[in-house]
């Protein structure tokens, strides 16, 4: 299997589990500030253009949450359960794509990926309003988590993964974490997995010119 992924939110995520159940993929990195998902190679594994990708012999399968559930059952794991835990799962993921980290997620590209891609400074109104939103969907996850080790039952799954990609760059992307201790004891103790660490293969040096 190959995954292919560069260094952003969603592949994050997928490219944990991966590491976390010690799949048997190859990881591929796309070049995606040089337009390499824009290609027609890479458009024939997925035609919109995005990462990740999985490629499974003649199956290739995008979106992060969908290849995250097919990495659970490959592995016999219970990161995707199959019992009623599975609808709560679905429905924190379908939650946290509305809500939580879309607006994470607008967080951090307007104050990591806009200046590190040349593209300005951060849109005042964007911020403003994806703070207010992230505030909101905050409150709510951090109650949630109140005397909870784990987003859904009482042991880790993919729900845990995706909601929290955006949080390893909340300070960098101005996420008020400390203001939730919740999430953040909860943040904490996935950071203890060093899959979530270290979701992406380390890049070879850059050879001079």
């Amino acid at each position: 299997m190959k995954l292919y992924y560069c260094e952003t939110l969603s592949p994050r995520k997928a490219c944990a589990v991966a590491r976390h159940l010690g799949s048997p993929v190859e990881f591929v990195r796309v070049d995606l500030p040089h337009g390499e998902h824009r290609q027609a190679p890479f458009l024939a594994i997925n035609p919109n253009g995005r990462v990740p990708v999985l490629q499974d012999g003649d199956w290739s399968l995008w979106e992060a949450n969908a290849i995250m559930c097919h990495l659970s059952d490959l592995a016999g794991a219970d990161l995707w359960p199959h019992d009623r835990r599975q609808i709560e799962v679905m429905r924190w993921l379908s939650w946290d794509s509305q809500h939580f980290t879309r607006h994470t997620g607008t967080l951090w590209f307007e104050h990591v990926v806009k200046p590190h891609i040349g593209m300005g400074e951060p849109d005042e109104a964007t911020v403003a309003a994806a703070l207010a939103e992230t505030r909101r969907s905050a409150r709510l996850l951090d109650d949630h988590l109140d005397g909870r080790s784990h987003v859904v039952g009482d042991s880790l799954s993919i729900a845990d993964f995706a909601l929290a990609s955006a949080l390893p760059d909340a300070r960098a992307a101005r996420i008020p974490l400390d203001d939730y201790p919740n999430i953040r004891r909860w943040h904490d103790r996935l950071n203890e997995f060093e899959a979530w660490r270290q979701p992406f293969p380390a890049r070879p040096p850059a050879v001079a010119a």
